[in-house]
């Protein structure tokens, strides 16, 4: 009989060492996250051992509990339930472990912090975006004896609303959620990002496209808007949000309510529009022309190299940094073709199978029942897009962490085939099973490169690897 979350809640206090152990918690979109008094008083092996578990891992401080989307939501408000225990919200949690990890680390921490609660929305949007590919696709028109000029024009409109809204208003997003992260208050956040693309000034994309020229400021310097962009908005929320901290330390309580949000928008206007707009606008363009320049190699050498290391980065805990890299591809017309894909998602996609393979292998090749009972869920979840459990719960503790390196060269050899067949995405943030729907404009070819990936990752681990008795 399955054990309720409050059974499961309870084994899992009593394994991290009792609420007396625990200096706060949160939970993210699949993990119960702990920050702990003695990590010496955690029985790991118990924890790994506790129903629906699917793994356990330290990264920045924390000791991470991987449940699973839904999962985990439900384990951590039966937590709550339970009482004497500090509670504490994810942006909390980050201040109490900033002081962990290295650099690259802390800077991939703030973009997670920063895009978890956005990504849903880009989700949806990109399979919207899918969708909308496929109404208008001649080929598939034609099974239906009609043509795109057949198409209603209102319609089309109203797709081009559902598809373009979230990443034109994407500053207004970012910047609130950084104030947000970084401790300010996240309404002050939502104005700043939404007078980065005032209506008042030239929209990036027109500019770009040649329908319109950027206003000159001082003589010298040209500011449009910011549509679609990330860097300005973040660093916007960042200092924003500093900015009123200090500020409300310093102004009278009976002036503060009018006061701070004035100086705030006041300053931060004037930087985010001539200073910090400008300066990490060009830095976005560079990284932006970096990525594209590695995913145009010839010889699938990106596919190689993406789909080969991309989980080593996951188990660093910095591939959070990626979620910027794709929001971009997806916000900028390339440069020759003019269109707006994500050549990044199916080189990750190919990683992730990569390890779902490994997984997969591990399953069906061990005698141990409880591996098996393991290994199957985390397979599943993998072909979810969330390789976590079957990366720490069992390519990287079982047979020496050789299926992982398996798992890796399954991902290599499925992103060279889809560097070669220049495979990509309408949209972003899902991959493997639920990714189909930003590919069906090429599923086909799609299906087949996830299948290699999987094949190659189980093929290498069931022949290659000698599991632990």
């Amino acid at each position: 009989m399955a054990k309720s979350y409050e059974e499961i809640a309870k084994e899992v206090i009593e394994a991290i060492g009792g609420k007396e152990n625990i200096s706060s918690f949160a939970h993210c979109a699949t993990r119960l996250r702990i920050m702990v008094v003695d990590k010496d008083k955690i029985d790991k092996d118990k924890v790994d051992n506790i129903e629906k578990v699917k793994g356990t891992m330290f990264n920045s401080g924390q000791f991470q509990i991987i449940f699973g989307t839904g999962t985990v939501n439900k384990v951590y408000e039966a937590v709550q339930g339970l009482g004497g225990v500090s509670e504490s919200s994810v942006s909390d949690m980050k201040k109490e472990a900033a002081k962990q990890g290295n650099v690259i680390q802390r800077i991939s921490r703030t973009f997670g912090d920063i895009f978890v609660p956005i990504i849903p929305v880009l989700v949806a949007t990109g399979l919207l975006m899918g969708l909308r590919n496929v109404i208008t696709n001649p080929d598939f028109l034609k099974l239906f004896g009609a043509t795109p000029k057949g198409i209603n024009e209102n319609f089309l409109l109203y797709t081009r609303i559902l598809t373009d809204t979230a990443f034109v208003i994407l500053p207004v997003l970012v910047a609130w959620s950084s104030f947000k992260v970084f401790g300010g208050s996240p309404v002050l956040g939502i104005v700043l990002g939404a007078m980065l693309i005032s209506g008042e000034l030239p929209n990036a994309y027109v500019v770009a496209a040649g329908g319109a020229k950027p206003l000159t400021f001082f003589g010298f310097l040209p500011v449009v808007g910011y549509q679609g962009s990330v860097l300005p908005a973040l660093f916007v929320g960042l200092i924003g949000a500093k900015l009123e901290q200090r500020l409300r330390k310093i102004v009278p309580d009976v002036l503060d309510l009018l006061v701070t949000p004035f100086l705030v928008f006041v300053v931060m206007s004037v930087l985010g529009l001539f200073v910090i707009g400008p300066v990490f606008h060009s830095v976005e363009t560079i990284i932006l022309g970096v990525t594209r320049w590695i995913l145009g190699l010839p010889f699938g050498i990106a596919g190689i190299v993406i789909g080969g290391v991309h989980q080593i980065i996951v188990v660093t805990g910095v591939h959070h940094i990626f979620n910027f890299l794709e929001s971009q591809l997806l916000n900028t017309p390339d440069p020759i073709t003019g269109e707006k894909l994500n050549a990044f998602n199916p080189l990750i996609t190919a990683a992730m199978s990569g390890q779902l393979g490994a997984t997969l292998a591990v399953g069906l090749k061990t005698k141990d029942l409880k591996l098996k009972a393991l290994a199957f869920p985390s397979a599943l979840s993998a072909a979810l897009g969330i390789t976590e459990p079957a990366i720490y719960g069992v390519n990287l503790v079982k047979g020496k962490g050789k299926p992982f390196v398996m798992g890796l060269i399954g991902g290599a050899i499925g992103g060279f085939f889809a560097s070669v067949f220049k495979l990509k995405a309408t949209g972003m943030a899902v991959t493997i099973v639920p990714g189909m729907l930003l590919f069906l404009n090429s599923l086909p070819l799609y299906i087949l490169m996830v299948a290699i990936s999987i094949g190659a990752g189980f093929a290498l681990t069931y022949t290659m690897v000698k599991l632990d008795k």
